[in-house]
């Protein structure tokens, strides 16, 4: 019999967590809080927190802290604060099968709410985070694979997260399972169902719609433990969208979908990224000899362009110029993530000679993955090209943990230093082992300013 998302959200243990599910969340806890690091620097960030910080006050729900700056808020504003912070530099975990990201929503979510509930005596344990985090990310990526299925617009991330972090935050706050349906009604129906693509075409801070996702899920679970109803979630119980419930409690979404990002600009960029790398390394070229590149790829992608970013909104959501920063400086780390970068004539002269072709083949093909085909003209005239790709990180070419540890302190280490980051990655990496103690102090590296 198939298991209702009600049932297996009021049921879920720790014990029933396979090893493959604890691996995922264990990464994706540091790879998410390095993000936050970095994140926390940037201007989109400090927007955000001013704007949390002046609509959502602390109440009788407790004081949750802001990521990386320790100021009390309600959940629901350090949620928001939070993930508008993760969110601002696109390097965190994400799901090709729903064309987004998951534990930039979670993350922010569940830790506000747990700094919440330990300010009113009622601290989570490793074990009880570990569930709910794989609740929210199961009951999201399902919920993702049915709104992109049944509805005709690509919408961000925040509209399907919102159902998963309500879900996992009526589990911890102990509400019953009807509530826990109301809670993922509620955050389905106020869920901010924002056009992905408008924000690819027009780069700004919006991001992927969990800035506001992440609040909507803790507020929907907040107003069904006081008693308002918004039951059922389509996205979860309807009948056009059962069978993306059918395997629940059997097979883990999180396990197959989630894939890891070794730079911090959108996937759709990274296989052209990763493939001038490469050209540029085998045929131990510099820059000067790049005379144009050319893409071929799928639609979607070549809308993101970003020829001339003025912000670094356009870098993140570009293709030529982060694929010209790899070519001019070898890396996209730190450093690149400076308006110092979007300044750089050298990269500007080869992102300008970037063409990207929209390709019928890789469109037709850019399902659950994402393909690109890369070319380089010398200024000897030589062509020099790269086999079609689809990125790294996927979970059939996993970054390693070596990959994700250098990747995390790369991010950290110059916001937090090297003491602090180590040990957010020695607790963050057996999280689900840690007792409630132990939890509320890698919290409160995590929630804390440097």
């Amino acid at each position: 019999m198939t298991l209702s998302f009600a049932d297996f959200a009021s049921n879920l243990t720790y014990d029933d967590l396979p090893e493959a599910v604890l691996q995922v969340l264990r990464r994706s806890f540091l790879d998410t809080m390095g993000v936050a690091a970095i994140g926390s620097t940037t201007e989109m960030s400090e927007a955000a927190y001013k704007g949390a910080t002046a609509m959502f006050g602390v109440t009788s729900t407790g004081p949750a802290r802001v990521m990386m700056r320790g100021t009390e808020l309600s959940p629901a504003g350090a949620a928001m604060a939070n993930a508008f912070t993760v969110d601002s530099v696109d390097a965190h975990d994400g799901t090709s099968h729903c064309k987004g990201h998951a534990g930039s929503a979670i993350f922010p979510a569940l830790m506000a709410v747990a700094d919440a509930e330990a300010s009113l005596g009622r601290p989570v344990d490793g074990k009880t985070f570990a569930m709910l985090l794989a609740l929210a990310y199961e009951v999201s990526y399902r919920a993702g694979l049915a709104q992109h299925a049944t509805c005709a617009d690509y919408h961000t991330s925040g509209a399907w997260t919102a159902v998963g972090v309500a879900v996992a935050v009526a589990r911890m706050l102990g509400l019953d399972k009807e509530q826990i349906r109301h809670a993922a009604g509620i955050a389905e129906y106020h869920g901010p169902r924002s056009q992905m693509m408008r924000c690819i075409d027009f780069p700004t801070m919006l991001r992927d719609g969990v800035g506001w996702g992440a609040p909507t899920g803790v507020t929907a679970a907040y107003l069904a433990q006081a008693g308002f109803t918004g039951a059922p979630a389509l996205t979860c119980e309807g009948t056009e969208e059962a069978h993306f419930w059918e395997d629940l409690g059997q097979a883990w979404r999180l396990v197959e979908d989630t894939h890891y990002k070794p730079y911090p600009c959108c996937r759709w960029a990274h296989p052209s990224v990763d493939a001038v790398a490469d050209l540029m390394r085998d045929h131990d070229l510099h820059h000067s000899q790049i005379a144009s590149v050319n893409i071929k790829t799928f639609h979607n992608a070549t809308r993101l362009a970003g020829h001339a970013p003025a912000t670094l909104d356009e870098f993140a959501y570009g293709i030529a110029f982060p694929v010209a920063t790899m070519i001019v400086r070898g890396q996209i780390g730190v450093p690149e993530l400076t308006n110092d970068t979007l300044q750089d004539p050298d990269i500007q002269r080869i992102s300008k000679a970037t063409q990207l072709i929209d390709d019928p083949h890789y469109t037709k093909i850019s399902v659950g993955k994402r393909w690109a085909e890369v070319s380089m003209t010398l200024t000897d005239g030589r062509i020099i090209s790269a086999a079609p790709r689809t990125p790294r990180g996927d979970t059939d070419m996993p970054l390693s943990d070596q990959e994700i540890s250098d990747k995390f302190h790369l991010f950290t280490d110059p916001v937090l230093g090297r003491t602090r980051a180590d040990e957010i990655e020695a607790l963050s990496t057996d999280f689900d082992a840690l007792n409630a103690g132990d939890l509320m102090r890698l919290n409160e590296l995590c929630l804390t300013a440097p």
